[in-house]
């Protein structure tokens, strides 16, 4: 009577070196004749090298041969070749490891170096995270036209829980100050890939100036009013009574300068490329604003923004700015509240929702939405936001909802 004893085992092959089309195929074509089974597989390309891993389960008659005959085909593809074996017991802990949380780290900044990165990573297995994969999502940077690399960008995916969640993001935010470096840190779940409504604020967000303080040049009244926003930013006073002087300040301004300032607000950098993107993805975009609906609804209109919540100005039949303000006054408070008034009328889940601002008073709705992102934000602000940008423009938010510039054809070129 035949006994059929053959066992199965599992090994590891590790392969380098030149990559050319056909490569996986061919070692694909030896592992298929002794009916291996594949466990797992994964491949990164480096300036056209090579580094494929993929983890079999075969008949351990069968595996000398196949190793031999691989030895064979990488001498003559004229790769590097390598093989490990991995118990069942390792093989089951590495597969009882699926269970844990995953979260992304995204690093931006103009360029990037050893030395940031060092930075980074040791602060991340202080924490106990390992990191399973490291992707670049920015295009391949020149050497011989410096210029054209305006961004670099890259994502950690870790697995494991942080010891001190808190401790961590603190210690990545002092390194952000010291060395002109981005980050976001975000739980790598289904809503992260799934964003759909995105507010920002305006004044030093969308556009690089304050409105109010644009039209106090005009009326004269420019250091008062600037000495009261910077306060306000700084939530020295509060934003309900910073506003109210700051208006009474415009009265007996006429009315017609409000579209020559608005025709020539700078735009803040990567705003035409972040809204094309969005626009083109089927994302919901709203202005929450402690600004003018004047100017809120001229990049609506530029835009296609969907929603624009924000001050009203009185204007009296002398076509003059009387100095007050129509309707219920747009705060820190009045922003978070309409963030989720709109994801309630769009039917979004508040995680899939993101908040983008400078200030103070964007405080709230950067901790109701699912993302909140400080902009170019004052240090009170950048202490209390999970994520930040400070180094790169506002399409840095793009790499941080995890699109690759590969993904964007024309618009991952600028």
């Amino acid at each position: 009577m035949e006994t059929n004893d053959n066992k199965e085992e599992q090994i590891l092959i590790r392969i380098t070196g030149k990559d050319r089309p056909g490569l996986t195929a061919s070692i694909m074509e030896i592992l298929a004749r002794k009916d291996a089974k594949i466990l797992d597989i994964g491949q990164a390309d480096i300036h056209s090298t090579l580094s494929l891993g993929i983890l079999i389960r075969i008949d351990d008659h069968a595996s000398g041969q196949v190793m031999k005959e691989l030895l064979f085909k990488a001498t003559e593809l004229g790769v590097n070749i390598g093989f490990s074996p991995v118990t069942d017991e390792e093989y089951e802990n590495w597969v009882n490891l699926q269970g844990k949380n995953r979260y992304i780290l995204t690093m931006i900044g103009r360029t990037l170096s050893a030395k940031q990165i060092e930075a980074a990573t040791k602060i991340i297995a202080r924490q106990g995270l390992n990191i399973d994969s490291i992707l670049r999502l920015t295009g391949r940077m020149s050497i011989m036209h410096p210029e054209r690399n305006m961004r670099a960008c890259i994502e950690f995916s870790l697995r494991g829980t942080p010891e001190d969640r808190a401790t961590m993001q603190k210690e990545l935010m002092a390194i952000s100050a010291e060395m002109e470096i981005d980050f976001s840190f975000q739980k790598d779940d289904m809503y992260r890939r799934m964003r759909r409504l995105i507010c920002f604020d305006m004044d030093s967000t969308l556009i690089q100036t304050e409105c109010i303080d644009e039209l106090a040049e005009r009326a004269g009244v420019g250091a008062e009013v600037r000495a009261i926003t910077e306060s306000a930013m700084r939530g020295e006073i509060d934003f309900k009574e910073s506003f109210t002087r700051r208006v009474a300040l415009l009265k007996g301004l006429d009315a017609s300068v409000l579209e020559d300032i608005a025709v020539n607000m700078p735009i803040t950098e990567g705003v035409d490329r972040l809204m094309s993107v969005l626009k083109r993805c089927g994302y919901k975009i709203a202005i929450l604003s402690g600004g003018f609906t004047y100017f809120g609804e001229f990049l609506q209109r530029k835009y296609g923004i969907d929603y624009v919540y924000a001050n009203e100005l009185e204007i009296g039949e002398d076509g003059k700015l009387t100095g007050r303000y129509v309707g219920e006054i747009v705060d820190g408070h009045r922003k978070a509240e309409l963030l989720k008034l709109i994801a309630q009328v769009e039917k979004v889940n508040l995680a899939q929702t993101i908040a983008v601002g400078d200030g103070a008073n964007d405080l709230p709705m950067l901790g109701e939405a699912g993302l909140g992102i400080a902009f170019h934000a004052k240090p009170r602000v950048v202490a209390n936001a999970k994520q930040s940008i400070n180094t790169i423009g506002l399409d840095g938010v793009l790499y941080f909802l995890g699109f690759k510039d590969s993904y964007l054809g024309e618009q991952g070129r600028f």
